[in-house]
């Protein structure tokens, strides 16, 4: 991965490495979070207000069907939501969504959610790497739909998310401890986290030559595929970044901690259907995008 020489800042949602701990019959990054808005539909609208210029939802083959059906082609960028101009629909900015499903030769070996994250960064990078050096992403934003806060927050702190080095916390508590707050993270530190993901074993010992085959217990097999989110950001120099405490926040990654969410006085609200609704680039037949859908 080279620099990047523009301002092109990168949302990444990982879905793809998340166990399955509410066992319905959809994922668990589609658990509402209030009326017709789920989570990751929060994580979407919470990488608008960043100021991404693309969005990478990284979610394998058997989850991202029900969830492009969900979430569409395209989120609106909502500062340009009720500016006074005159002819304020064009002035509207849209933000392409994009759906990454993880190689096949990582799935069950190491993809872990912070996996999902690099990977998603991966190939944003590939992908805009072939069109030009000049859209390549000058830096990555992450946002989990397992965390929840009030995504507006971001808003005025796009400048400093385009620059980089750009943390929330809560308590005092980062993705450095394995929440699930947003953050950013640029070249450098792909190569330091992939490198993290890298110390995980593989089907032999680590020392064993072809020669002196010793094959590793099934359980002590690709251990990368459990790396935790601390574990792998644990290295994430946080000291000279810009760190914005949030005024509350809920991990939802069980049910207990589902409850205890909804059970509080925090309320969330769909942001509109201009901002968050199903929108597709080019529906069928030039019919509307509702339409599409039914």
């Amino acid at each position: 991965m080279e620099t990047a020489t523009n301002n092109h800042v990168a949302g990444i949602i990982p879905v793809a490495g998340q166990p399955d701990n509410f066992q319905f019959e959809w994922h668990d990054c589609l658990m509402p979070l209030a009326q017709n808005y789920t989570a990751l539909e929060r994580a979407v609208v919470e990488c608008a207000y960043a100021g991404c210029k693309t969005i990478w939802i990284v979610c394998n083959d058997d989850t991202t069907p029900l969830v492009r059906y969900r979430i569409g082609d395209w989120v609106e960028d909502p500062i340009w939501i009720g500016r006074k101009s005159q002819f304020p629909s064009q002035e509207r900015k849209q933000i392409p969504i994009f759906y990454v499903p993880v190689h096949p030769k990582d799935r069950d070996r190491r993809d872990c959610l912070a996996w999902s994250i690099i990977y998603g960064a991966l190939q944003a990078f590939r992908v805009n790497a072939t069109i030009s050096r000049w859209v390549i992403p000058k830096h990555y934003y992450v946002a989990f739909p397992y965390g929840v806060y009030d995504p507006k927050t971001l808003r005025e702190y796009r400048a400093d998310i385009g620059r980089g080095e750009f943390f929330l916390s809560h308590d005092g508590k980062t993705v450095r401890d394995g929440e699930y707050i947003g953050f950013t993270f640029g070249v450098e530190d792909f190569i330091r986290y992939r490198r993290v993901i890298r110390t995980g074993t593989g089907k032999l010992a680590p020392g064993s030559t072809h020669l002196d085959k010793e094959v590793l217990p099934f359980e002590e097999r690709w251990s990368a595929r459990h790396f935790t989110l601390d574990k792998v950001f644990k290295s994430a120099t946080i000291e000279e970044s810009t760190v914005v405490e949030l005024p509350w926040y809920y991990n939802i990654d069980s049910w207990e901690k589902y409850r205890e969410f909804l059970g509080s006085e925090q309320e969330l609200k769909h942001p509109g259907r201009l901002i968050m609704s199903y929108h597709e680039f080019n529906p069928i037949g030039g019919t509307s995008d509702q339409e599409t859908r039914d």
